[in-house]
C-alpha cells in the first residue's frame, strides 16, 4: 500500500507583520534604554539575531519572542502592540 503524496510545506513569511514587530521591538527596546547588545546579552541571543528581527529579515519563533520579552521585562503582548491590515479577500 502506497502512502498518499505529502503536501508541499509552505513557509509563511508575513512581510507586513514582521516589519511591524521589528519596529515595535525597536520602540520598546529604546524606551527601556537597551542597546541591541544589551538586549542580546540579557536574552541569551546572538546580537545579529536581534538586528535581523528588527529589520524583518527573519521570522522569529515564539520562544525567541518570549526570551526577548523576559529580557525587556515586558509582557509579550507589548511586542505585538500594533495593527495589521485585514486579509484581502480572494475574488
Amino acid at each position: 500500500m502506497k502512502n498518499p503524496p505529502r503536501e508541499k510545506r509552505v513557509l509563511i513569511f508575513d512581510d507586513e507583520g514582521l516589519g511591524l514587530l521589528g519596529k515595535q521591538l525597536i520602540a520598546v527596546r529604546k524606551q527601556k534604554k537597551y542597546s541591541q547588545e544589551k538586549l542580546a546579552l540579557e536574552a541569551g541571543l546572538p546580537l545579529s539575531q536581534i538586528g535581523r528581527i528588527e529589520r524583518a529579515v527573519v521570522n522569529p519563533t515564539v520562544s525567541t519572542v518570549f526570551k526577548i520579552a523576559r529580557a525587556l521585562k515586558v509582557k509579550p503582548s507589548e511586542l505585538f502592540d500594533f495593527e495589521l491590515s485585514p486579509i484581502k479577500e480572494k475574488p
